[in-house]
């Protein structure tokens, strides 16, 4: 064992006693991120405009800051950009992760000199939970690939701003750059597709130990590897044994990507975001991620059924439970107060507190009261792969609102397979069932006659890809919207079957 490795080891156990002090007193934990949040803003235009020095509790805070998105607090950010200080925190931001905004345009998320070791040490951390439960730490001593966004960055008004991959590229330790891949050049590539050719390049002749990024993109990159050399890629990097992603649900990707490397790879799953690194897989054999509770982001969670209401109940750590559907906000060291993301997630245990995205509250099918959440249809079509024996590329689902023939309405899934099965229809079925004993009111709705059961839309090879070329979204960090409760997304990839 080298050095490195032995270093990384002895490490990881600190780093999990560390873990287990904060992990075992969840609420004082918060209570006291909560209280520092505050007292750090106070003297903030934002602290003053919200009156921070008469909040004592979490009731106060919700008496005088309201939840907001991107748009609501955008008049102060916008002045942060201008370039003012102590706006929504002390001074300015080290950094502005810029991010595509669906309804904003570009967004840009502030990260402080409070935030960014957040960002850091949580992925660092992931990896050294892994190692001490497994005690693999061979790894560290091979290459590791990232597949990110440019690490290039301008600058705004004396702040610098890039792709959150991008400026995490500027704090890689030193004692990794040697085994980190690909090159600051090949990074810096703008064109997606011409970047995964130069990361092959580099790479294909490497001992890879180690494999992060999106599971879309990496497939890619796997598909590519397996046509130039006609190996599984477990044969190309015979010591690849760790995959690390993010961003989307792995499991609909799985079956595909042990297929393409040729035997099962261990995996941790992150869930950063560019408004903090809320929580990562601190274990192999324990369902949804470990909730980062003392990383200066204070948590507040509304129940999604609830979130449209006038005044929804904001529940704080101490008042969640297990299997229940919330919207999560944050307020955090960065500046972003009462912050709605747009994310969704389930606890799956709250000793300690661990969880699932389950998607995004704009991201549903609710056409007829049904209220179908990305959760729901990816477990539905895991079911079904694991019974029929077939992977996929990627899939969306959207409602058919006006069938023709007075047919009744459905969801249609636009499904790319690897290679279409000829049993559709019974897989449709086996879908649908399960959507079924997931969602009683899509059950109703199908009891009722009101919808139909679903039906499957194969889709040609490589609809996915050219949907998001299409869209200037290529790579990095984009992804598709498993659900849409519109055929915007749904009609344009049936235009690309043409």
């Amino acid at each position: 064992m080298s050095f490195k490795a032995l270093g990384a080891k002895i490490y990881s156990k600190i780093v999990v006693n560390r873990i287990k002090e904060w992990s075992s007193n969840p609420i004082e934990t918060q209570q006291k991120v909560f209280k520092k949040l505050i007292k750090e803003a106070r003297n903030t235009s934002f602290g003053k405009d919200h009156h921070f020095n008469n909040i004592e509790n979490h009731k106060d805070y919700c008496v005088h800051v309201p939840i907001r998105d991107y748009e609501g607090l955008r008049g102060y950010i916008d002045r942060v950009v201008d370039g003012e200080e102590d706006v929504l925190w002390p001074g300015k931001p080290n950094y502005f992760a810029k991010t595509s905004g669906t309804t904003s345009g570009a967004k840009y998320i502030p990260i402080t000199n409070a935030s960014m070791p957040n960002h850091i040490e949580a992925a660092r951390n992931a990896i050294l939970c892994y190692i001490h439960e497994t005690g693999n730490a061979s790894f560290i001593d091979g290459k590791m690939i990232f597949l990110q966004g440019s690490p290039e960055l301008k600058e705004k008004n004396g702040i610098k701003l890039g792709r959150l991959s991008g400026i995490v590229a500027h704090y890689v330790p030193k004692y990794l750059q040697k085994n980190r891949l690909p090159s600051w050049e090949t990074n810096s590539i703008r064109d997606w597709e011409a970047k995964v050719d130069a990361i092959i390049d580099e790479t294909i002749n490497e001992d890879m130990t180690v494999i992060s990024g999106i599971p879309s993109w990496v497939q890619m990159y796997f598909d590519r590897i397996h046509k130039i050399t006609g190996k599984n890629i477990g044969d190309v990097f015979k010591n690849f044994n760790l995959f690390i992603y993010g961003g989307v649900n792995y499991e609909p990707y799985r079956s595909k990507f042990e297929s393409l490397i040729g035997r099962k790879v261990d995996s941790i799953e992150l869930y950063p975001a560019s408004e903090g690194f809320f929580a990562f897989q601190d274990k192999q054999k324990e369902k949804g991620m470990l909730l980062l509770l003392d990383a200066g982001i204070f948590y507040e969670f509304i129940e999604a059924d609830q979130f449209f209401e006038k005044t929804p109940d904001r529940l704080t750590i101490a008042e969640v439970k297990t299997d229940v559907n919330y919207v999560m906000i944050v307020s955090t060291n960065a500046g972003l107060w009462s912050y709605n993301l747009g994310d969704t997630i389930q606890f799956t245990s709250c000793a300690p507190y661990r969880v699932v995205v389950t998607g995004r509250i704009s991201h549903f099918i609710s056409a007829f009261g049904e209220h179908v959440i990305g959760k729901e249809v990816e477990t539905a079509i895991q079911n079904a792969m694991n019974e029929y024996n077939f992977s996929i590329s990627e899939f969306t689902v959207a409602p058919q609102n006006n069938p023709p023939d007075d047919e009744l309405p459905y969801h249609e899934w636009l499904i790319e397979f690897e290679e279409t099965p000829n049993n559709l229809d019974e897989i449709a079925f086996t879908i649908d069932k399960a959507m079924q004993e997931q969602n009683i009111y899509y059950k109703d709705l199908i009891e009722g006659n009101i919808l139909q059961p679903l039906k499957i839309m194969s889709l040609t090879n490589g609809s996915f890809k050219e949907y998001m070329k299409s869209k200037g979204k290529l790579g990095g960090q984009n992804k598709i919207p498993r659900l849409s409760n519109d055929r915007s997304i749904a009609n344009q990839l049936l235009e690309l079957q043409v």
